[in-house]
């Protein structure tokens, strides 16, 4: 029995885009995290602070990590989804 893909796929001619795209929004993740990870480093009192609604500076700027990896992941989505999209439209012109 074979066990093939459910549906066939062609060329990703985007793959180029994505990839730098996403290396982008990585590094920028990795930036923001990199300041958390330094003012705990630096200076752990300053995450005791309260910021925002009774909550410290290390809860607001971890749940703000965790935000922006959920909007980067939108973004990246919804980008590559209109590249693909252009890319398969200009192919599907030329034919």
């Amino acid at each position: 029995m074979s066990h093939g893909p459910a549906t066939q796929w062609g060329e990703d001619k985007a793959i180029a885009y994505k990839t730098k795209f996403g290396l982008y929004l990585f590094i920028i993740y990795v930036l923001v995290y990199i300041g958390f990870i330094a003012i705990n480093v630096v200076s752990p009192k300053t995450m005791a602070t309260i910021v925002f609604a009774g909550q410290n500076l290390a809860v607001v700027y971890g749940f703000g990590l965790i935000a922006l990896a959920f909007v980067m992941g939108i973004i990246y989505d919804y980008l590559c989804s209109q590249k693909e999209d252009e890319l398969n439209e200009t192919e599907g012109s030329e034919k």
